[in-house]
């Protein structure tokens, strides 16, 4: 006998508020921007495969891209990249990203659900910070899919232009076959000088 298991995300956190779901993709990458995504969901929105972008499939997170972007009421991408980044740090670039989404949405929202436990707020909305809220809320779990989809559809377009790094299946993450590329090659124009590119031991040279 086979058991389908369907994850049931709450649709929303206030009853009749207008609210976005907040999330970001690429924090932890030695590579590339940090991409963050801004949706509003009817607050009947259902999908059976609606869940943590994480626990996705690449092909299951692009239909519910699809899926996503016709259905919301509004949604919106914001980028910071790595010279951003190495600039004010990640947690605060990711912040900006998010801001950016934010102040495209038409309509505004009223509340912003935010994944995670901290968040710099945004002008003239409140916002609740919620830890694995990417596997609560539907709407930041549509907010992770679309980030991370944009993410990675970035960084393999910059494995065209940089395939030793094989961006196209890392996406910038620090694999071994990315931290190998950087101790033969060295370091591109899109790596983030202020992460730790190779442990300790070893020295890049630009």
């Amino acid at each position: 006998m086979q058991f389908i298991f369907v994850v049931m995300l709450a649709s929303f956190h206030s009853k009749n508020t207008l609210e976005a779901g907040c999330d970001e993709a690429g924090r932890g990458c030695l590579a590339g921007p940090v991409f963050a995504s801004a949706v509003i969901l009817t607050q009947d929105y259902f999908h059976e495969d609606l869940n943590d972008s994480k626990q996705l499939s690449r092909k299951k997170r692009e239909r519910l891209r699809i899926e996503i972007e016709a259905n919301a009421i509004a949604w919106a991408i914001g980028i910071a990249d790595n010279n951003e980044i190495d600039e004010i740090n990640i947690l605060n670039a990711s912040y900006l990203a998010m801001h950016r989404a934010i102040e495209q949405l038409k309509p505004q929202p009223q509340l912003l659900l935010v994944d995670g436990n901290r968040f710099n707020p945004y002008p003239g909305i409140n916002h609740l910070c919620i830890v694995k809220g990417d596997a609560t809320f539907a709407s930041i779990a549509a907010a992770s899919i679309l980030a991370k989809e944009y993410r990675d559809e970035f960084m393999r377009a910059l494995a065209v232009m940089h395939p030793e790094y094989i961006w196209d299946r890392n996406v910038g993450y620090p694999t071994e076959e990315h931290r190998n590329a950087i101790r033969s090659v060295g370091i591109t124009p899109f790596h983030r000088k202020t992460f730790q590119l190779l442990p300790a031991q070893f020295e890049l040279f630009e």
